[in-house]
């Protein structure tokens, strides 16, 4: 399908316009771009030139009639869409596809915090969480995704192997997938000095500072000195708060607050953000007042955090779990949505693919009518917030890392799997076969 050719064009591709640096002008050189090219739902017709694994034109699209001006191999996608490759900045990848073995059967939170925790001491090797984290990595590929950024389980012990896999992965699939690594702990940790140790480790392998912050008496002592490690030694940081339903768990408004008294200079992501949702109007608008104003960025789980809040037995849940996404971003505030756990006692499905993440949460979440600039939550956002300026977007010079889908119209992208995807990396289409999950079959032995 794709020519395999130095040179050749994309033609009559509908491209996201939020997602094209270059959408307000035209690179053909000959003539400007045509307000016709802009169709419904903020797409636009275009023609893509590839040279050499780059892209090097993007033009209005030419009419059938007209197409033959290009001297080059094309093919025509007959409005298909094209969007940049994908960046899921919320992953777990140590904890995925141990279901088999470790089932989380309530359903709840709180068991799957024990679940993880008895896995993790009966099971979690070097090796044991390498071959789940690539699993996992493998998915991702072929779903044409570029960079993730997985949170890494860092309390006592795990933050040897967890750390190990994720460094060794990272440097084997650095041609692949750009990778960042999160530490995950309690934040109390952070007042001990095995805390300061693995700020220590994670500044010295350049990752980003996290840790779940929850309402406790110290909770306010606790995220101040977590951002003071944090900026003491020049590194990011990406917590999980108020993943409940209780309106009283504040822990974003404290962490906005702090950030503003310290004058703290990093980038700050905070995921989850679930009891936002709950509080009163006039609350939740303080909060995402002073989340602008510290500059936070907030990434949205709407997966996971459908599938664990207000689970109860014999119960239908009431709530979706989800922040309050709209309010967030009508404010000014940085917005993402991301895969987080997959086949795990958090989330007991997922297969690593952004773009299922963001058809269900367009239907959860009511990211449509209009879709607007939603797209941007599975790309270019995420991508920003990660420090990534050349990833999640499309634009002359960039490498063609790019995911073409049959879909012409957003109504037919969220409606189908769109399993047929084809991915692009520098120009050229990758094996996307997904990994078979018997794999695994020789790690997923039962707690007995």
């Amino acid at each position: 399908m794709i020519p395999t050719t130095d040179r050749y064009w994309l033609r009559n591709a509908h491209v996201p316009t939020s997602l094209m640096i270059c959408s307000q002008q035209d690179h053909s050189g000959d003539r400007p771009s045509s307000p016709e090219s802009v169709v419904q739902d903020e797409l636009r017709l275009v023609d893509i030139e590839i040279t050499n694994g780059t892209i090097t034109h993007i033009n209005t699209a030419e009419t059938s009639e007209t197409s033959t001006k290009y001297s080059h191999p094309s093919i025509d996608l007959q409005g298909g869409m094209v969007f940049p490759c994908f960046v899921d900045m919320h992953t777990h990848l140590d904890k995925g596809h141990v279901w088999e073995r470790a089932p989380n059967l309530t359903g709840t939170f709180a068991d799957g915090l024990e679940t993880v925790q008895r896995d993790a001491e009966q099971h979690w090797s070097a090796e044991d969480v390498y071959r789940r984290m690539e699993f996992g990595l493998k998915c991702s590929y072929a779903h044409g995704t570029k960079a993730i950024r997985t949170h890494l389980d860092s309390g006592g012990a795990l933050a040897e192997v967890t750390l190990e896999a994720f460094r060794a992965l990272r440097d084997r699939w650095a041609d692949r997938i750009i990778l960042q690594g999160v530490c995950l702990v309690a934040l109390e940790d952070f007042l001990t000095p095995q805390g300061e140790k693995l700020a220590d480790q994670i500044a010295e392998m350049g990752g980003i500072l996290g840790g779940f912050a929850s309402m406790n008496p110290e909770i306010e002592l606790q995220i101040e000195r977590t951002l003071a490690i944090s900026q003491d030694r020049n590194l990011d940081l990406d917590l999980h708060v108020d993943e409940n339903n209780d309106p009283d768990s504040i822990c974003l408004r404290i962490v906005a607050e702090t950030a503003l008294r310290q004058q703290f200079q990093k980038q700050i992501v905070c995921g989850h953000c679930c009891s936002l949702a709950v509080q009163s109007t006039e609350e939740s608008a303080k909060t995402i007042a002073l989340v602008k104003q510290a500059n936070i960025g907030i990434v949205s789980l709407p997966m996971c955090n459908l599938y664990l809040q207000d689970r109860q037995p014999g119960h239908t849940p009431h709530w979706r779990g989800v922040t309050l996404l709209h309010e967030l971003k009508q404010a000014g505030v940085p917005v993402a949505i991301a895969s987080d756990n997959c086949r795990d006692p958090f989330h007991g499905f997922g297969d690593h693919d952004a773009l299922e993440v963001f058809a269900l949460s367009a239907k959860i979440a009511h990211l449509d009518r209009p879709y607007g600039d939603w797209c941007r939550t599975i790309a270019l956002t995420p991508a920003d917030l990660m420090r990534l300026p050349t990833v999640g977007r499309i634009d002359v010079g960039l490498p063609a890392d790019l995911v073409l889908f049959k879909a012409r119209r957003y109504s037919e992208l969220l409606s189908r799997s769109q399993h047929d995807r084809v991915v692009l990396r520098n120009g050229s289409a990758i094996d996307a076969a997904l990994p078979n999950y018997a794999e695994l079959d020789d790690l997923q032995t039962s707690h007995g």
